[in-house]
């Protein structure tokens, strides 16, 4: 058992100088993404929206973040400057977080939620 059960509690876990980080991080997902349930999914914080939207985790050089394909592929250019490959792009902790892009990115997948459920529910109704 992991032991946080809650975002505030994996964050309190973690070092000092990283929090900071993790709550700008929080933020711009909160941001762009106001509905999406907030919880600890496989020890790491994860967001839900009509699916799976996004998580989280602090690595020891890096903050990994991790949303379901093809989206990363499909922002492989504006990812270029970072460690990114299908479902994970990796910020480096010296750098900044690049704040607009994580919310682009974030909406990009909500987005694809939205179709995946329009689809699911146009099946049902015929």
């Amino acid at each position: 058992m992991h032991p946080y059960q809650t975002v505030d509690q994996y964050i309190a876990f973690c070092p000092e100088d990283m929090r900071p980080k993790l709550e700008l991080l929080r933020a711009a997902i909160k941001e762009a993404a106001p509905t999406a349930v907030e919880k600890i999914s496989y020890g790491m914080p994860y967001y839900h929206y009509k699916g799976r939207l996004i998580y989280f985790q602090l690595h020891t050089k890096h903050i990994g973040i991790y949303l379901p394909t093809p989206v990363v592929e499909e922002h492989q250019k504006e990812l270029a400057a970072y460690e990114a490959n299908k479902a994970t792009v990796r910020f480096p902790l010296d750098a900044e977080l690049p704040i607009a892009l994580i919310k682009k990115l974030v909406k990009a997948r909500m987005k694809k939620n939205d179709e995946l459920e329009r689809e699911k529910n146009s099946h049902h109704n015929h």
